[in-house]
């Protein structure tokens, strides 16, 4: 199985910056898409962004689009999640994820999911 290691998460002030790493390891790395999610105390796990792994092309939710950005290291078997002008909405659990599909379809038990880590932007 592969596994998604996550690190880069923190405390930040309004308007800093963050940059999240995903590493995958185990067995050989394939994939369509990788990609983040987030969830928020009380809220539903919600789509951040990502890439397709071959091509690099990216696409994000409407409140990620402008302020964060997704790449992906294929050597490294790493993609990132690049966060800029961070405000307080952002604060939530962030998961990175990979699936043999878009990430925005509807995720599935073929997908792999990182452990979650936590970023954490004050007023």
């Amino acid at each position: 199985q592969v596994q998604l290691v996550e690190s880069g998460g923190g405390l930040v002030q309004t308007g800093g910056s963050l940059r999240l790493s995903c590493a995958a390891s185990g067995r050989t790395f394939t994939s369509f898409a990788v990609g983040w999610f987030r969830r928020a105390p009380g809220q539903e796990r919600e789509f951040v962004g990502a890439a397709t792994w071959s091509s690099g092309l990216t696409y994000y939710a409407d409140s990620a689009l402008g302020r964060f950005t997704v790449s992906r290291d294929i050597d490294k078997h790493t993609w990132y999640l690049q966060m800029s002008n961070l405000i307080p909405e952002d604060t939530a659990v962030y998961y990175c994820a990979s699936a043999p599909h878009s990430m925005t379809d509807t995720m599935c038990d073929d997908d792999h999911w990182g452990q979650g880590i936590q970023v954490t932007v004050s007023s």
